[in-house]
């Protein structure tokens, strides 16, 4: 933090060391809760790599405690990788947004639906904050770690701010209609990718994300950047990914920083002189303030949110291209797509990615649909606001909604995205039989085929 000789004229701790004269204790701070181990589970060598968890039970309570099991180091057998955004689930666990951020049921449009893990979590502040906390001095929580208890990382775990499937419970979708199809996959996490970068990535055809992957350390972009161009095939299954700008500790890996600048949909925001990180020196913020927009590497960035209610997409005339021919067999001319869901009752809803060729959306970009139908709890996110004025609404501001987009890449390569957060919350509709799952599947087909994509 900033010394009482900070004149202003450097904002980076690293070049004006002399001005920078104390680290900020809390006295809710949380490293690591310090638990000992009540029991050990060796992982036999024949486990398939995939999402499980540990079921504990006592008299009629019941617990799980989800766990990821990767594959063999250097022994690809599948075609696809699911990265599960652990950073994110980071981010916000054990948030007490529903419970202690005064706008929250404006933002949301209806009243927060709190649940007995909710409760618990507010009734045991020991167990650590979110990123999207305050410590008890009112500075913003800038650290997170997974060395403690945090309820909201469970499979049956209901958002208490949305009242529906948020994070790891949203992405168990995801994983459910790939079993139900039968795909070969493997997982890996966010924390395995920052630390091998691409090299982790080598070997599979697709990688798909989860449902919100916001939380991105640079090590992360270079290697999906880097998969990308070499001729992989990227399937961005979600909505306001690739957003924040996110450092792990060095030596720490369980440990995760952010620091929310000037701009982004923020919770708090960091003390003038303090947006640069502690644990790897760089300036914190959003990607696309530090020229990452996500729409150079998916085709779409974060531009709207809103929680009262999902929608659907309409196809767009590029749907008709050609190239994405495969992307809609099955699928009619003028069918909605995916006007049904468990994420507020459909598959374009709560956080929208948007079509951009001023931020980096390459002009080959095809873009394939759009949503239509929300309301004005959808605003446009501040980011892009400049001035305020009425009119930023779903009904009025045709720059609120969703677009699906499909682009080639070099060497044989391709990215797909939906542009949605609750897109994969509509694959389990109807037993996987609806055209959310038959589209994603259409292109997760092609994607793992050998041959080069034109």
């Amino acid at each position: 933090m900033t010394g009482h000789n900070w004149t202003g004229s450097e904002e980076n701790f690293i070049h004006a060391p002399q001005q920078y004269g104390a680290i900020h204790f809390h006295d809710d701070d949380l490293e690591d809760a310090g638990w000992e181990a009540d029991f050990e589970l060796a992982i036999p060598a024949t486990m398939k790599s995939d999402v499980y968890a540990a079921r504990l039970r006592a008299g009629d309570a019941e617990e799980y405690l989800p766990f990821f099991v990767r594959p063999p180091r250097a022994s690809v057998t599948a075609k696809i990788a699911v990265v599960a955004p652990t950073a994110t689930y980071l981010a916000y666990a054990n948030d007490h947004i529903a419970f202690d951020m005064g706008p929250a049921e404006a933002i949301l449009g209806h009243t927060p639906l709190f649940h007995q893990d909710d409760l618990y979590l507010y009734e045991h502040a020991e167990l650590g904050l979110s990123t999207y906390d305050l410590h008890s001095d009112s500075s913003g929580v800038c650290y997170s770690s997974r060395l403690r208890p945090i309820p909201n990382f469970r499979p049956k775990y209901r958002h208490g701010e949305t009242g529906t499937l948020w994070g790891f419970a949203a992405d168990l979708d995801l994983i459910g209609w790939l079993n139900a199809r039968g795909y070969r996959y493997d997982v890996v996490t966010d924390e395995d990718l920052h630390r091998e970068g691409v090299d982790l990535l080598r070997g599979y055809k697709a990688v798909l994300t989860g449902s919100h992957p916001e939380y991105y350390s640079g090590a992360m972009l270079d290697a999906l950047e880097s998969f990308v161009g070499g001729g992989g095939r990227l399937m961005y299954l979600g909505g306001n990914g690739f957003y924040w700008v996110t450092s792990y500790h060095p030596d720490k890996p369980h440990l995760i920083e952010v620091r929310k600048g000037e701009s982004g949909s923020r919770a708090w925001q960091a003390r003038p002189g303090e947006y640069y990180h502690s644990t790897s020196g760089e300036r914190g913020g959003l990607w696309r303030n530090r020229g990452r927009a996500p729409q150079k590497l998916a085709g779409v960035g974060f531009s709207a949110q809103g929680f009262d209610a999902s929608s659907y997409f309409r196809r767009m005339p590029d749907s008709f291209d050609p190239r994405a021919r495969f992307i809609f067999e099955g699928i009619g001319d003028d069918e909605p797509i995916g006007n049904f869901g468990l994420v507020g009752g459909g598959a374009a809803g709560h956080e929208l990615d948007r079509y951009d060729l001023q931020l980096g959306t390459p002009p080959h970009a095809l873009l394939l649909a759009s949503s239509a139908g929300h309301s004005d709890n959808y605003q446009r996110v501040v980011e892009e606001v400049y001035f305020m004025f009425p009119g930023l609404g779903g009904t009025q501001d045709c720059g609120v909604r969703a677009d699906m987009v499909y682009f080639s890449t070099p060497n044989g390569g391709a990215v797909f995205a939906t542009g949605s957060i609750s897109w994969c919350g509509s694959l389990s509709h109807n037993g996987y039989e609806n055209n959310v799952a038959r589209l994603t599947g259409n292109v997760l087909t092609r994607f793992v085929q050998d041959d080069p994509i034109p």
